[in-house]
């Protein structure tokens, strides 16, 4: 018997599923995901039968003459029933994913509809752009924080300062003398302002102060310093003009013969300004006051300025305060003194000319030929040895009114040296040696000047540590001699022991006017001290300075007190402020000033 027999089921199973051969083909995208889960459930279902159904197994098993049925058909068949088991699972899986596919293929569309909306093509941009400005048209914006304006805003704004322009064009051409400091008009303003200049007949000082003008902006002045001759005062202080802008006015000024003052103080002047105004000052002879105040000038420019001032015969007074000229600065510019004469102001505060300089300096003034009356050397650094040269000067000089040597350190020694020149001067009539470190000797010395000089009217001795002893020893002179108008006392350590001294002499004295005792510890019995001589007729007495004495209510009671009991008080202003009233000594004080009012018809003015 023969027996012929195909390959086992199990190893390699004819199979032919046509539908299964179709899903294997479709791409897996989005789009193959959305057909395969869009088939209708009753699809799905029969794919399924299909899928188990149409297996074709070939087993051929046979006898010789007989026909093909044997075991092995029978075993196949009960393999297949049993395979087809899992259909209920896989159909329940089947219903729950097909409503997800389809939500999802929904949403997908949905998305792509919405991102050509969100994100158009570039073209589509573009578009949408033009059609946003033509839609915004009139709107400006800037990138400047807190800039964004409307144009509305922007061209009223515009319309306001353009109002404001014409107001000043219009102010130029009305009034002798214009202040328009601090407007913040710029380059642009100074151009529109400046046409009202030319030909003006009727101002003769205006100042430009602080208005943001630069270098540029002085180019306005071009055509028009040089017709108009009736400005006299021009300042262009706080403005950043700087060397640049400095050459090119003074390039203007040469051929301008109507500007008597000009002030360039503060607006970043250096060395090579600095020359340019020596040039000026060579061919220009209408200045009389130049003013470069707190600029950068060094030797160089000091040195420049020194050369000019040998061929000026026409300037009066140069303004070089904190600067840094230094000794050698001093030094140049006492050369140049001896072939001028038309100086009559110094001022050379804070510029570190110490003892060295103050000594070439005073040099060169003791064989000026020309007349000067004020000489400021105050915060120079200048010690007790470089007071002896001061001193040698004020014994020579017989022009000199106005000395100052505040904020220096010429000590008790230099006091002593300078008291000794006064004695032989006749001139000053002004003298300020606060901040000098001069104590109760110092002060005795130059108080003991003031018996036989009657010159000195003006006398401050600010921010010395006297002490009680030194403002006695002061008022006991003061009492009966001296012609002291103006007396400052303050920062002086005199405390209430002193404020007694200056009150007795303030019974008696019939010269002092003006008295600053501000922030001399006084409190309550310093203002009782000084509140009974106010009860005494005084005639001269017209200003009090009590701030910063820790005066308090009972010290303001007495003072009120005073001035409703002494109906000829000649006093028109009282500082009491920055002490500790309360609104009951501010309440005394008030009632007395209209006490005094009512009953004399005078008017005083109280701070407190």
């Amino acid at each position: 018997m023969a027996f012929t027999s195909t390959l086992s089921l199990y190893s390699h199973p004819q199979v032919r599923c046509c539908r299964h051969r179709r899903l294997q083909s479709l791409p897996l995208t989005a789009a193959g995901l959305g057909k395969l889960t869009l088939l209708p459930i009753w699809r799905t279902r029969a794919a399924s039968r299909a899928r188990f159904g149409c297996f074709v197994v070939k087993a051929s098993s046979s006898v010789e003459g007989t026909p093909a049925r044997s075991t092995g058909s029978r075993r196949v068949y009960r393999r297949s029933q049993a395979t087809a088991a899992p259909i209920a699972p896989l159909k329940r899986v089947a219903d729950f994913v097909a409503p997800f596919g389809l939500i999802f293929a929904i949403s997908f569309v949905v998305w792509k509809i919405v991102e050509k909306i969100l994100y158009p093509t570039p073209k589509r941009l573009e578009s949408s752009t033009v059609e946003g400005q033509s839609a915004s048209q009139g709107v400006k914006w800037s990138i400047a924080a807190g800039t964004n304006l409307l144009s509305q805003l922007g061209a009223k704004i515009e319309r306001q300062s353009k109002q404001k322009l014409n107001e000043f064009a219009r102010e130029l051409r009305s009034f002798p003398s214009i202040d328009m400091s601090g407007r913040n008009f710029g380059d642009e303003g100074l151009f529109f302002l400046a046409e009202s200049l030319a030909y003006n007949q009727i101002v003769e000082e205006v100042s430009f102060a602080a208005n943001g003008i630069t270098a540029a902006g002085l180019k306005a002045f071009d055509g028009v310093l040089q017709s108009n001759i009736a400005l006299k005062i021009l300042d262009l202080s706080g403005n950043p003009v700087g060397d640049e802008g400095v050459k090119c006015l003074c390039d203007i000024l040469v051929d301008n013969s109507g500007i008597e003052k000009l002030q360039l103080n503060s607006t970043d002047l250096g060395d090579e300004g600095a020359k340019a105004i020596a040039e000026m000052l060579k061919k220009n002879s209408s200045l009389r006051v130049i003013e470069l105040n707190n600029n950068m000038i060094e030797y160089s420019g000091f040195s420049s300025l020194a050369g000019a001032l040998l061929e000026n015969n026409s300037l009066r007074n140069i303004h070089l305060n904190g600067n840094y000229g230094g000794a050698l600065g001093a030094n140049a510019l006492a050369k140049a003194l001896e072939g001028n004469k038309s100086l009559r102001e110094l001022h050379l505060h804070g510029n570190s000319i110490g003892d060295e300089g103050v000594r070439s300096l005073m040099t060169g003034l003791s064989i000026y030929k020309g007349k000067l009356a004020i000489l400021d050397i105050g915060n120079n650094s200048i010690t007790a040895k470089g007071a002896v040269h001061v001193a040698e000067y004020i014994r020579k000089s017989k022009s000199i009114l106005w000395l100052n040597l505040y904020m220096n350190d010429i000590g008790d020694e230099g006091a002593e040296k300078i008291a000794d020149a006064l004695k032989e001067n006749r001139s000053i009539t002004t003298i300020d040696l606060g901040g000098n470190n001069i104590h109760a000797v110092g002060v005795t010395s130059i108080a003991k000047v003031l018996k036989d000089n009657s010159v000195i009217t003006t006398l401050e001795l600010s921010y010395n540590p006297i002490g009680p002893d030194g403002a006695n020893a002061l008022a006991e002179v003061l009492k009966f001699h001296g012609n002291v108008k103006t007396l400052k006392l303050g920062w002086c350590q005199i405390g209430a022991k002193g404020a007694e001294s200056i009150a007795d002499a303030l019974k008696y004295n019939t010269t002092i006017e003006t008295l600053d005792l501000r922030a001399n510890g006084l409190r309550d019995d310093g203002a009782l001290c000084l509140a009974r001589s106010l009860k005494v007729v005084n005639e001269a007495l017209t200003s009090l300075d009590l701030g910063f004495n820790e005066i308090r209510d009972d010290g303001a009671f007495a003072i009120a007190q005073a001035l409703k009991s002494n109906e000829d008080v000649n006093v028109t202003s009282i500082n009491i402020a920055n002490n500790f009233l309360t609104k009951f000594g501010q309440s005394a004080l008030s009632d007395a000033k209209d006490h005094v009012y009512e009953m004399a018809e005078k008017e005083i003015n109280i701070f407190y």
